[in-house]
């Protein structure tokens, strides 16, 4: 099994976080997204991953090859990282990880999280990642006809399903996808000015493949800072309903409480604080005289004299005052 990772995107919505890391590099409850996304993909498939192929783009910091490729080896596999020197599309982002497009393998865009709990049809030639919405006519959906895929329809002003596609895809033979896409590049052909993913899912259909929805229970997205701030919450929920203990040993409380669930990274100092819950905050932090309640605290970071709720504060930063809902950068300050 490989899994390939198109994360080429600038993370535009979530700015200024995205300025100085790529947002699948955000940590999450002291993990990269990226990182969450592969691993919830093993929890499902039940099977061994081999390799993990990432797609970035061109103006990524110089580290992040690097960091993608201790994840992968990380979780027993082999890591390989392409450039998508110039957004094309989904299916250009993922061609350029063409030479991973061999066997079975999971095509997952590193926006989102899920959860899930369900068995590959092994009599199927793929299957897609869907999640049931309240307003389908927001995304791309599929239609269903005994179980199987019938069409895709991105965002019908008409009902015709209400199972969302997420963005994560399991095909059984890569390089027949990678064939199709192939032919959608040597054709230019096009669909609102790029290569789109769904053109050459809709040939494969049409060639007979047979598509089979995996429905989620948890769809989370980090396309902006609300939202990240919300899957962060969901993350710790998750982990302490599954007993694990996210409170670092090497915290240092002073008249400081933690109302779980939590995640408190390496060396944090707590004083006269109140943190808790949904809040995550990163290694060598300081939290003094404050209230911390779902919020997103990234490393090496110093917060004063605050109350904050909803909260996304990056690395390097210093937060003093009384405001009550922030996005703050890497390395901003406000006193």
């Amino acid at each position: 099994m490989k899994i390939i990772v198109p994360m080429a995107g600038i993370g535009s919505r979530l700015r200024p976080h995205t300025l100085t890391i790529p947002k699948p590099l955000t940590l999450i409850a002291g993990k990269p997204i990226v990182q969450r996304l592969v691993e919830d993909i093993v929890e499902v498939v039940h099977q061994k991953v081999e390799e993990i192929a990432f797609v970035i783009g061109p103006t990524f910091p110089a580290d992040t090859e690097q960091r993608l490729m201790d994840i992968a080896e990380g979780m027993g596999a082999k890591g390989k990282v392409s450039v998508q020197e110039t957004a094309l599309g989904t299916a250009h982002a993922i061609q350029c990880a063409k030479s991973s497009l061999e066997g079975p393998c999971v095509v997952a865009f590193a926006d989102t999280l899920f959860k899930a709990d369900f068995e590959l049809n092994p009599n199927a030639d793929g299957a897609i990642w869907v999640k049931q919405v309240e307003e389908p006519s927001a995304y791309g959906v599929v239609e269903l006809n005994d179980g199987v895929i019938t069409n895709f329809v991105e965002k019908p002003a008409t009902y015709v399903s209400d199972l969302a596609i997420i963005g994560i895809y399991y095909f059984k033979q890569g390089e027949v996808l990678r064939d199709e896409i192939q032919y959608l590049l040597d054709n230019d052909i096009k669909e609102k000015g790029e290569y789109q993913l769904t053109n050459a899912l809709e040939n494969m259909k049409e060639k007979g493949l047979r598509f089979v929805p995996g429905e989620v229970s948890e769809w989370m997205d980090c396309g902006n800072k609300e939202i990240t701030v919300d899957t962060n919450s969901k993350i710790l929920r998750f982990a302490l309903e599954a007993g694990q203990d996210l409170v670092s040993k090497t915290v240092s409380l002073e008249n400081s409480s933690i109302l779980e669930p939590c995640y408190i990274g390496e060396n944090v100092v707590l004083k006269n604080s109140t943190v808790g819950p949904g809040v995550s905050i990163g290694d060598n932090s300081t939290v003094e005289n404050s209230t911390l309640v779902d919020s997103l605290i990234q490393s090496h970071t110093k917060i004063e004299n605050a109350d904050l709720k909803g909260a996304m504060i990056g690395n390097h930063a210093h937060f003093d005052g009384n405001f009550k809902s922030v996005s703050i950068g890497d390395y901003s300050q406000l006193k």
